[in-house]
């Protein structure tokens, strides 16, 4: 879905986390991110790939990465599912899809026979001079923090 590829400037992504507060790539010069897009808060499979980065978030931060999710959730909604699941790391809520589509992952999915618009559950690990040095699409929520130290 996405046409970014490994090797590829990272998008100078900024918008709002659950509390309102700017979060800007540029942030984070020098340090590895985790941007993980994902469908929707409190559904089974984005809790488990939460619950997952949230458990692994020690080992994580120890090998210099910093995580965030990207949903188009709304504030309130990412603030209920951080207090819910006590995750560690903040959510931008992208009600307008402006990351989604700088990233290139909204757009047509299939699910039950049927063809609507949505998120692609996909993430990028993007290095600490702002390229992205992997790109994971076929996301083992269960076992995603996995996958990203694999690399």
């Amino acid at each position: 879905m996405t046409q970014l590829k490994i090797g590829d400037k990272a998008p100078e992504f900024s918008g709002k986390d659950q509390n309102g507060n700017l979060i800007s790539l540029k942030d984070f010069k020098g340090k590895k991110v985790v941007i993980y897009f994902y469908p929707k808060d409190n559904t089974p499979g984005c809790s488990a790939q939460a619950c997952n980065l949230r458990d692994n978030y020690d080992s994580l931060m120890k090998q210099g990465y910093v995580i965030i999710g990207v949903s188009k959730d709304s504030q309130k909604s990412h603030q209920k599912f951080i207090e819910k699941f006590d995750l560690p790391f903040p959510l931008i809520a992208d009600e307008d899809k402006v990351i989604l589509n700088q990233f290139g992952v909204w757009g047509p999915k299939k699910f039950m026979g049927r063809v609507s618009d949505g998120i692609h559950r996909t993430t990028f690990v993007i290095d600490e001079k702002g390229m992205i040095s992997e790109i994971i699409q076929k996301v083992d929520t269960e076992e995603h923090t996995s996958q990203i130290l694999k690399n």
